[in-house]
């Protein structure tokens, strides 16, 4: 059902500090802490001794104690303190994670230790480079990973699902290009001479019509990258110059927890006005308002699978980055079984 050897996002960098957190991802519960000098730690999130969850004791120097008799764990996850015994019992350690910090992420690897390679952790296009800014926020969400994805690779549910903000008809008339590769899928929509729906036309800060663009590109496990933007009509953004108009990349990278929920991280990254605090606060909770409506869609859908499993969806035209994401994902577990 998931997919291991993969770095998974498990918390914005800010999320992680000397108060242990708690995550599940693919199924598995870990704990997540800094050492004083701000370093990271993941651990498996169960005492061994009476299988309480780590989460709910403290950190102590680098060292996190069980919250029921004390017992020290290091970040490697062995055991090193019990009170009360002369002798460490040997099967007293937890499993640790592999875990990096990167591009605003704390990022998890949930596979085999021996296979992680922190040059494998996704990258958030421009989220570290000079003249951009990046912000955003998390969702707990009661569907499996895959609706999302199905979400986000077509578009055209903009126009009926978020009318008052970035939907517009235009959207279902412009025919997207999809294609993929063995590591990706990417679908790539042009709308010309329109006019800008309200959150483009708010930070063109233009009603003229405009050429507008958005291209998602889907990468394993479960990332969604949305080039997206708005340039004054016929001013070359098509052919490269985005000069005349304003680009975001709309990040979404879900992390599974079991088969019917999952930890959604989203944000943008963006290259206008970004010394705006204000702006980047709006854009924020502008973004938050229409994924909440996305929400209440892919929530519906898995309580109807739910309902009714033997149903199966219905793949049309406009699925196809979809259903092409999901092939990535069966051939890689297909791998991964082998």
């Amino acid at each position: 059902m998931f997919l291991r050897n993969f770095w998974y996002v498990a918390g914005w960098d800010g999320e992680i500090g000397r108060t242990p957190v708690a995550r599940t991802i693919c199924n598995e519960n870990v704990v997540l802490y800094r050492r004083a000098d701000r370093s990271l730690v993941a651990l498996e999130d169960s005492c061994p001794h009476r299988l309480l969850p780590l989460s709910q004791g403290y950190v102590e120097g680098d060292r996190l104690v069980c919250g029921y008799h004390g017992l020290e764990f290091d970040g490697d996850g062995a055991c090193v303190h019990m009170p009360n015994q002369q002798s460490i019992h040997p099967e007293a350690c937890v499993r640790a994670y592999p875990v990096v910090e990167k591009d605003r992420f704390v990022w998890v690897w949930i596979g085999d230790k021996e296979k992680a390679d922190e040059a494998l952790v996704p990258d958030i296009p421009h989220a570290s480079e000079e003249g951009w800014v990046f912000d955003g926020g998390t969702y707990d969400v009661k569907c499996g990973y895959e609706l999302l994805v199905d979400n986000l690779m077509d578009l055209s549910h903009e126009t009926y699902v978020h009318p008052s903000s970035i939907g517009q008809l235009e959207i279902t008339e412009s025919l997207p290009q999809t294609r993929s590769d063995d590591e990706s899928v990417t679908v790539e929509r042009w709308m010309e001479n329109i006019v800008p729906p309200p959150f483009w036309a708010n930070n063109l800060k233009s009603k003229e019509v405009c050429d507008r663009w958005q291209i998602c590109t889907f990468t394993l496990p479960s990332n969604v990258m949305i080039d997206v933007g708005v340039a004054l009509a016929g001013t070359g953004a098509q052919q490269g110059d985005r000069s005349k108009g304003v680009t975001g990349i709309v990040v979404n990278c879900m992390t599974p927890e079991t088969e019917t929920t999952c930890r959604y991280y989203w944000g943008m990254v963006r290259n206008f006005d970004i010394d705006d605090n204000g702006l980047t606060q709006n854009i924020k909770d502008a973004q938050a308002k229409v994924f909440y409506e996305d929400l209440e869609v892919v929530e519906g859908q898995q309580a109807n699978m739910l309902r009714h499993p033997e149903r199966k969806l219905l793949n049309f035209n406009i699925d196809a980055g979809g259903v092409r994401a999901r092939r990535l994902i069966d051939r890689a577990l297909a791998a991964a079984a082998e």
